[in-house]
């Protein structure tokens, strides 16, 4: 799983922040009860001892070691009985002096076999919320969902592909909303195509709303906004920059909009076949989105005369094609208001 730094790093210092307070409030709770109860402090001091005594019987040579440590269980049975007891007496849970971790799965450290814990609440869920806030620069993921999605706005008349454009639009959505849930099984790549206003920025939120929920890295932005981050990186070697072109190339999730509106140049065609050469041998998911026309039966269409062979080979041979039909429906909407 490819991990944006800039996001892992915020998310990571809210973790290390949360998880600093909670031990402090832990320190303030013992202090508070063994200043109340100064037994509990000897009997905390007596249980971490114990640790210790069993580890010495344990290696002592030359004598059966199992009566020292049946007594030094007893002991520290003795010792939890009576810390409860006197806990309880005082109306607190009986391990709320236990310095036990908010995620057992991986004791806190936020990671496990090498990947962010996905445990309730752990540093993957952090990573989640940091990526979301994110995207909501760009994206209105508040708004912005499955749910919410209405294909009211689709008229039932026949479309150029006899099929009516709500029945098409029922069928993308069906594909959008499988992908999204079943992200991360298998690499999948999209390619959106439509007229302005007919919801494959609406849809692409909604993906990207599920996917960074469930912790995989999403980074969403334009093909012009992407492409001029590659020349700086090129041309300028500027630090930002090279995070960015690392963030375009390696995340889990790369969403790029509104291809075909950027200039284009030599330059554009080389970074547009490097990102989708890089993610397809890397097995990494791409979904495009452009309001070329494109025809996966014909040679010479819109994206064909745009782009080269090469980069338009892997687009129609290794991009789901889902073709967006129907009427503005921001213009709709407006009318209806």
């Amino acid at each position: 799983m490819g991990y944006d730094g800039r996001v892992l790093r915020r998310a990571r210092e809210r973790f290390e922040a949360d998880r600093t307070a909670r031990r402090e409030e832990l320190d303030r709770r013992r202090d508070a009860l063994y200043q109340l109860r100064p037994r509990l402090r000897d009997l905390d001091q007596a249980l971490r001892a114990t640790t210790g005594h069993v580890l010495a019987a344990a290696m002592r040579r030359g004598t059966d070691p199992l009566p020292e440590l049946n007594r030094l269980r007893a002991e520290n049975l003795r010792f939890q009985a009576e810390k409860k007891a006197i806990l309880r007496e005082l109306g607190q849970d009986p391990d709320c002096l236990d310095d036990i971790p908010a995620c057992p799965l991986c004791g806190d450290t936020g990671w496990q076999d090498g990947r962010l814990c996905h445990g309730k609440n752990c540093l993957r869920s952090y990573y989640a919320q940091e990526q979301q806030k994110e995207l909501s620069k760009m994206l209105d993921l508040g708004n912005q969902s499955f749910d919410t999605f209405s294909l009211d706005f689709y008229p039932s008349r026949m479309c150029e592909y006899h099929i009516s454009c709500r029945e098409n639009m029922t069928h993308v959505l069906n594909i959008c909303r499988r992908y999204a849930f079943e992200f991360g099984r298998l690499p999948k790549n999209l390619l959106m195509s439509g007229s302005t206003g007919l919801g494959k920025t609406f849809l692409s939120a909604a993906i990207a709303r599920e996917v960074s929920g469930a912790g995989f890295s999403v980074v969403y932005d334009t093909a012009g906004n992407v492409f001029s981050r590659f020349e700086v990186e090129k041309f300028t070697r500027e630090e930002a920059a090279g995070d960015d072109v690392s963030r375009v190339l390696s995340c889990d999730l790369l969403i790029l909009d509104d291809l075909g509106t950027e200039l284009s140049t030599a330059f554009v065609q080389t970074a547009l076949y490097r990102i989708v050469n890089t993610r397809i041998l890397e097995k990494r998911s791409t979904i495009i989105s452009t309001n070329l026309i494109i025809e996966t039966e014909k040679e010479d269409d819109e994206l064909s005369r745009r782009y080269t062979p090469q980069i338009v080979s892997r687009l129609k041979g290794d991009y789901r094609m889902l073709r967006f039909l129907g009427d503005d429906i921001r213009q709709a909407k407006r009318m209806r208001r």
